[in-house]
């Protein structure tokens, strides 16, 4: 049984992620006038910014600013990449049969 899967398709030119993508030589051009371009920066406008000095940025919890469900979802893109710039394709077996292994501490490892 094949447990695996193929990667998704790109989102700019539906090429399977890691395949060479035949636009990627005009990725460098200039862009094509958007319309919707000054509604988005208006938009931008709102993002709320803050600025801290080098060594004094907040931690990377993101518990306080996002739900359980947004945090999984950053995953997936991450996942991909990994599984791409590995060279494999993504596992498609069921949670349960996940390879998983089970380490115990110790009361060393505790202290």
């Amino acid at each position: 049984q094949d447990v695996y899967q193929e990667l998704p398709p790109c989102v700019n030119c539906d090429w399977l992620l890691g395949a060479p993508c035949p636009g990627a030589d005009r990725y460098d051009r200039a862009m094509p006038h958007d319309d919707g371009a000054a509604a988005r920066r208006r938009a931008r406008g709102s993002w709320p910014i803050r600025v801290f000095r080098l060594g004094e940025e907040p931690g990377g919890d993101l518990s306080g600013s996002t739900t359980p469900e947004e945090r999984i979802a950053m995953m997936w893109p991450l996942a991909a990449d990994a599984w791409t710039a590995a060279g494999r394709r993504i596992p498609a077996y069921e949670r349960d049969r996940a390879p998983a292994r089970v380490v115990r501490r110790t009361a060393a490892d505790r202290s």
